[in-house]
């Protein structure tokens, strides 16, 4: 019943296509269609798929949600983003005054398979920007709104797909610089170029997977040492890399992401991608468990070693577990002699 009396929806499309509404039944909103290119009987589903959503108060302004929804176009049932929001300025003032009337807008996106919701947290960002620069004081919303969401799929799922055809075999000291928090500094480059880098890196780093103050540290002690940031000259046809750095583990799995390559689906990326650090994660925890053994036990500090030895990448685990150790002394102890045997 709080609802607007007046709610649009604007899409655009990837793969499959996408947008929604007109007026659905319901007593306490309308919906009225801004903008779409799905053919008009899925633009019906849609709709209605969203009307109930909205009739639940299943939608929360600004948190995009992602389900699977069944449409009739060729790919049948694909994944949909769907998100609820107002324009900025106007959601302040309705916050000042209650009573405030201020339509509002559901984005949706279709594209990928029912199972993806590898994006979401890109797609928040990508409505966010949109809400910052809707301006409804221009009557001319299919010029402002319409080209910024017609690009969604090129500007927010195929940045990952891009940095993978660009750097090739060279991805793997990408990857390392993503873990080790290693800078990186980028030379040459156009603006989509060096955004497209930027959100590669965000997106292989462990960052919001282990504790903030490990990444913190890590990356202080990164920055400190200036002579190991990595350049990336884009100058060429395929870009040139200086003080780069690469072990086994991300050689292994630069190999799937060429692999991949073949099919050139950006979903399946994103998921490669998801698993990389998931292998990582796993192996850091292995390590402490370790060293916490290791402790009390001469024979689980070799077990350590083997380990650093044999998961690919030692280098980068050992200066993980020493930030996140250095205030333990029993611990601190077991990774510098770990350091030493590495060294030798």
């Amino acid at each position: 019943g709080s609802r607007s009396a007046q709610q649009g929806a604007a899409g655009g499309d990837g793969s499959a296509g996408g947008a929604v509404a007109h007026t659905p039944s319901t007593e306490d909103f309308s919906l009225s269609l801004l903008d779409t290119n799905l053919p008009a009987e899925a633009e019906t589903e849609l709709r209605s798929f969203i009307a109930k959503r909205l009739t639940k108060g299943a939608l929360f302004e600004g948190m995009g949600n992602v389900a699977s929804v069944g449409l009739s176009i060729p790919e049948g049932k694909v994944g949909c983003y769907y998100c609820r929001f107002q324009q900025e300025s106007l959601l302040e003032m309705a916050t000042l005054e209650s009573d405030i009337n201020a339509p509002e807008y559901v984005v949706c996106f279709l594209g990928g398979s029912e199972k993806e919701d590898t994006f979401r947290l890109e797609l928040d960002k990508y409505i966010q920007n949109l809400k910052i620069n809707l301006d409804l004081e221009q009557k001319n919303l299919e010029a402002c709104v319409s080209p910024y969401l017609r690009n969604w799929f090129e500007d927010a799922i195929c940045p990952i797909q891009r940095v993978v055809q660009l750097f090739q075999d060279k991805l793997g000291s990408l990857l390392h610089a993503a873990l080790s928090y290693t800078p990186v500094e980028v030379k040459n480059a156009d603006e989509r170029t060096e955004k497209d880098i930027s959100r590669f890196l965000a997106a292989a780093s462990l960052q919001g997977l282990v504790q903030e103050g490990t990444m913190t540290s890590l990356c202080i002690a990164m920055t400190e040492e200036q002579h190991k940031s990595m350049v990336i000259d884009c100058s060429g046809p395929q870009p040139q890399l200086h003080n780069a750095g690469s072990n086994r583990f991300c050689e292994d799995w630069m190999q799937a992401f060429v692999n991949g390559a073949e099919g050139g689906n950006p979903f399946l990326f994103r998921q490669i991608l998801e698993n990389f650090k998931l292998k990582a994660i796993q192996d850091i925890n292995n390590l402490k468990r370790f060293i916490r053994q290791a402790e009390m036990n001469h024979y689980a500090l070799f077990k350590c070693y083997l380990f650093l030895k044999n998961c690919g990448s030692g280098d980068i685990l050992l200066k993980i577990v020493k930030v996140e150790h250095a205030e333990m002394p029993e611990a601190r102890n077991v990774v510098t002699v770990l350091e030493e045997f590495m060294r030798e």
